[in-house]
């Protein structure tokens, strides 16, 4: 829980050291909420500014500034009045004195009257892909004294600057510091995005007012920013089904994507700063759905386009299977697929789109072996021919057009396959957040540069996601800074699956797409606080209380998707991780319920959507399977409380469906469908979706039958035995073992140890705990269990200045009940009683001690843990620093080379940047002057090409360094050995690399050397030889005198 606050609060700090020049998110300042001599009117004393945009304006353009007078009203009551001027016009005065001039540069006349007349500067726009200006401007057109005009260079660039206004929010404060008091005062026209999509209610406001110095954007970081809709099956289809559709889909396929459904989305993306899509294709086809889809997409501003497998604006296979003829091959069926190619250009060719070139083979499959690179070719230049036929072109150039290196595709083009210059070279991630390459330096003056497709959802290997949120916008950042860097900007596509549950990754990929520039890794975390804020209408404390509450979720969820979940993924008894998860998430639970019953009733169901749902549904999925751990590891070890993980492991999965209700049921059903897809256990080893939900694998113990070794159980920390009794745990025989032995240091992260008494057949028993020494505290010494209450965590801390140097106490844990059984008995000390049952327990303490002087990292239970970010030093080469990534991975934070850089730089081991870490062992494994170092690095593929493997190098000390390259080449197209499978890098999201070192007890340095860029380190583990299985590692070691 204090985590989470710590979080949160660097989270706020983070924001106001950004929010001075912020309004909406990433954006600059332009609305105020009181009158000053630097504002200039919306909506003042109940009377609304009217806007007017000339007749010959774009239609979308004047679709979009419906919507802009529409939010104003839905914000203060008040609708402006909306009308087509035209001009020249001798005097504009019937109008008002003063107006809102909407319009694009060079296509409006009122604007461009407007420029003549006043000689606005508008070089700063002109002729910039998508930019925009707003101001406040006087004497604009006879008889107006004054107009706010909205300028575009283009006509998105117009459609922005209404969005960007419509969204606006920020936050005007006074800080001297994170330490000192502050003034904070939301200023929020609240018109969210996700206003339909999410049902975000506006924020209200009685008067509007805008800054006279107006905003701007110049061009954006991105050209070409889209979502795809794709595994729409079956939620996204199942919803659009019941939402735009009497029953009955599209005549040919069957589909409900048609333009009721496409234009709420073209709006959303708009709002969004995108202006591209990949539209829905399993079962659909967007041209041929609806007639209506592909004009309205235009005329809306949206470009389209189709997936890596859909050449020629025709939505493939569906189309194919239906209207073409003969096998999808090119080798032999040539002639058939051109003309269908051909039919997908002239349907299309009146229309804003991205020509996807190139083809897969049947089914989203490589093309047949040994044919791909000159098939391709020639499939390529055919497709050329057809666009510069139909479009009536002779400079093909002209018409943008991407190839996406998808999966075997990439390897062709490694492989040494000519593609046209320009043409835009897709670069694909892994399909799991990991781009597989970035364009090289000698890649990067293309005419048709490069780009980034990239997921958040998935069906494939090693396992489908497509359930809940489960990625890091934190890694997004990582991966595309990288991109930016390295000029792969023409075209960024995210597959958002369903879209939702995905809304606020989808918007911080395009605001990142949109100005890259605003965004570091000082206030990435910014970004959700803004949006929490935007979207529920919070203060800054319960908005960085909601950012810290997603900053964790979807942490938990991207260490290991919950479609990979199982009941030992944690580790139920080493480090007491499955319970700090458990208590991890519930904590969230709290939060976020507590924010949900606080808000009004307008805000609850977007709350819902958009942070409890995920939240509850997140929760209820990892409890139940760690209590189906439980119950199996309870049931070995002869406890009847395994019988109650079983109760909740069927209360969870009836929760779990009764949530999805919840959310279906929001709305009076709006969402109806939308929470559909299956989570609960995948079959092993077996990628795709389980046809139905199945409760995990439980047992139950016989509670009425008396066990044979007596009632009481007793189950040290960090073991799966129990005693007494024989068990394949308590030793390597697994019979005739002695009673169990435990050891502390000073140093363990938990600062105790436990032992869990536990109820072992139907009698209850009273039991007490003794020891031979008085350094040992014992919490609780004594207690009764009963079928009510069958375990009792008995806490064992230790008085430190009563041991010197090694010392071992005996507890014993005396059992007495009337009908106890007595088959078996435990060896007791001599000079103890002989009560019906006695387990004794020796408690080793070693009482280690780091000399006074030290600083650093002391070693604990045999290892030292290290989060990465916590070094004690930090050098700079060349410009490049290790620089804390917050919130990204698995436990804390990563460290990387920044400023990414695109100059490509490497160095040898010892010559680059480095980071250090102070650290003191008592130990090495076996004592034989070794220590094992483990640095688990962020999933990650050789994204300069094979002949640069990412790889780090360690020094101990002044000692040799030693250098590892740590992701293997891979065929071409394909991925490296570790990365697939149950127990891969994208599995666990992360990879492990092990080093062994000859160290002797003592203080030490461990340096980290920057070999190659965007290796990013989250954690190292120092193995002294007690390192126990876990998913996490073992939790950070004590810090000394820091």
């Amino acid at each position: 829980m204090a985590a989470r606050y710590r979080w949160a609060s660097l989270a706020l700090c983070s924001l106001l050291a950004f929010a001075s020049n912020v309004l909406a998110i990433g954006q600059p300042t332009c609305v105020a909420f009181k009158s000053s001599h630097s504002t200039f009117p919306v909506v003042q004393n109940r009377k609304a500014t009217p806007i007017i945009l000339s007749p010959d304006e774009w239609p979308g353009v004047q679709r979009t500034a419906f919507d802009f007078a529409s939010d104003i009203e839905q914000v203060t009551g008040v609708k402006p009045a909306l009308k087509n001027v035209t001009s020249p016009h001798p005097s504009y005065s019937s109008y008002g004195s003063s107006v809102i001039i909407v319009g694009t540069l060079g296509k409006s006349s009122l604007i461009d009257e407007v420029v003549n007349r006043t000689k606005l500067d508008v070089s700063s726009i002109q002729g910039k892909w998508e930019a925009y200006l707003t101001k406040e401007v006087a004497n604009p057109l006879p008889g107006i004294k004054s107009a706010y005009v909205m300028i575009g260079a283009d006509k998105r660039g117009t459609i922005y600057s209404l969005y960007d206004h419509s969204e606006q929010f920020g936050t005007w404060f006074t800080a001297l510091g994170c330490l000192l008091r502050r003034s904070l005062r939301s200023r929020n026209i609240g018109v969210s995005p996700w206003y339909w999509w999410a049902d975000v209610p506006a924020t209200k406001h009685t008067e509007l007012f805008v800054d006279s110095s107006g905003c701007s954007h110049g061009v954006p970081t991105v050209k070409y920013r889209a979502i795809f809709l794709n595994d729409e099956q079956p939620c996204l289809q199942n919803w659009a089904f019941g939402k735009f559709t009497n029953g009955t889909g599209a005549p040919l396929t069957g589909s409900p994507f048609n333009h009721f459904f496409y234009t709420k989305l073209f709006e959303l993306i708009l709002r969004l700063k995108g202006n591209y899509l990949w539209p829905a294709m399993w079962a659909s086809g967007f041209g041929l759905d609806d007639p209506l889809n592909q004009p309205l997409a235009d005329w809306y501003g949206i470009v389209m386009g189709t997936s890596h497998e859909e050449p020629l604006m025709r939505s493939t296979p569906v189309e194919w299977d239906l209207l073409g003829t003969g096998p999808w091959d090119y080798s032999v069926n040539a002639q058939n697929i051109y003309n269908y190619w051909v039919e997908g250009a002239e349907r299309s060719k009146n229309y804003e789109n991205m020509i996807t070139i190139g083809m897969r083979g049947a089914g989203d499959l490589p093309l047949p072996a040994g044919e791909g690179i000159p098939l391709l070719e020639k499939a390529i230049k055919d497709q050329r021919g057809i666009l510069m036929n139909v479009f009536n072109v002779t400079d093909v150039t002209t018409i943008p057009q991407v190839w996406t290196l998808y999966k075997e595709v990439q390897g062709y083009y490694e492989d040494g396959m000519q593609v046209p210059d320009d043409v835009t070279l897709l670069w694909s991630d892994d399909n799991w957040g990991n781009i597989r390459r970035y364009p090289l330096v000698s890649e990067r003056n293309r005419t048709g540069g490069a780009g980034v497709y990239y997921h958040v959802d998935y069906v494939g290997q090693p396992r489908d996601y497509k359930w809940i949120t489960s990625s890091q916008i934190e890694k997004t950042f990582e991966q595309m800074s990288a991109a930016v860097a390295r000029d792969a900007t023409r075209i960024w596509v995210l597959n958002v699956g369903d879209l939702k549950p995905y809304e606020m990754h989808s918007e911080f990929f395009l605001t990142y797409a949109w100005d890259a520039d605003r965004w570091t890794p000082t206030n990435i975390g910014s970004f959700v606080h803004s949006w929490a804020k935007r979207e529920f209408d919070l203060d800054d404390s319960d908005a960085a209380e909601v950012a810290g509450i997603i900053h964790n979720l979807t942490r938990h969820n991207a260490r290991r998707k919950p479609e990979l979940m199982n009941s030992t993924i944690y580790s139920l008894t080493n480090y007491r991780e499955a319970e700090n998860v458990l208590t991890m998430l519930q904590n969230l639970n709290v939060s976020s319920t507590r924010i949900y019953n606080k808000l009004p009733s307008q805000t609850k169901p977007a709350f819902f959507q958009l942070v409890y749902h995920p939240v509850h549904a997140s929760l209820i999925l990892t409890h139940m399977y760690i209590a189906a751990g439980l119950n199996n590891l309870h049931a070995w070890q002869g406890r009847v409380s395994a019988n109650d993980y079983l109760a909740q492991v069927e209360y969870l999965f009836e929760q779990d469906y009764a949530l999805e209700l919840d959310y279906h049921g929001i709305l009076d059903g709006k969402w109806n469908h939308m929470m559909d897809q299956t989570h609960v256990t995948y079959f092993p080893d077996y990628w795709q979706e389980p046809q139905v939900n199945s409760m995990p694998y439980v047992t139950k113990v016989q509670s009425k039958k008396m066990p044979r070794n007596g009632a009481m159980r007793i189950i040290p920390e960090g073991t799966q035995g129990a005693w007494p009794g024989d068990n394949i745990h308590n030793c390597p025989a697994g019979y005739g073992c002695s009673d169990p032995t435990m050891t502390i240091d000073p140093y363990v992260p938990a600062g105790n140890r436990y032992v869990d008494v536990a109820l072992g057949g139907i009698h209850g028993f009273d039991f007490k705990v003794t020891s031979n020494v008085s350094w040992v505290k014992i919490s609780p010494t004594s207690g009764s269990l009963s079928t009510d209450h069958p375990d009792q965590r008995v806490f064992l801390d230790v008085d430190w200045d009563q041991v010197k140097g090694v010392e071992a106490a005996h507890l014993i844990f005396n059992a007495t009940a009337p009908t106890q059984f007595q088959e078996w008995r435990s060896v007791v000390p001599p000079g103890y009683p002989s009560p019906t049952v006695v387990v004794s327990v020796t408690l080793i303490a070693n009482h280690t001690v780091a000399p006074s002087d030290f600083k650093g990292f002391v070693e604990g239970d045999g290892t030292v843990s290290i989060e990465a970010a916590h070094a004690a030093r930090n050098t700079t080469v060349k410009g490049l620093t290790w620089t804390e990534l917050p919130g990204l991975g698995r436990t804390l934070s990563g460290v990387t080379p920044w400023p990414r850089g695109g100059d490509e730089l490497n160095f040898t081991a010892g010559t680059g940047p480095s980071i250090e870490y102070d650290f003191y062992l008592f130990n090495t494994v076996a004592q034989g002057g070794n220590v094992t170092i483990t640095t688990l690095v962020s999933p990650a593929l050789n994204g300069l090409g094979d002949d640069r493997p990412l790889g780090l190098a360690l020094q101990i000390d002044d000692g040799e360094a030693q250098t590892k390259y740590f992701v293997p080449s891979a065929t071409a197209g394909n991925l490296p050995d570790g990365w697939d499978g149950m127990d891969g890098w994208v599995a666990n999201s992360i990879i492990e690399v092990p080093m062994v070192f000859q160290v002797q007890p003592g203080a030490h340095t461990l340096k980290v050397w920057m070999i190659e860029p965007t290796v990013v380190v989250q954690k190292i583990i120092i193995d002294t030889g007690g390192v126990l299985p876990s998913y996490l590692g073992p939790p950070e070691s004590i810090r000394f005198r820091v």
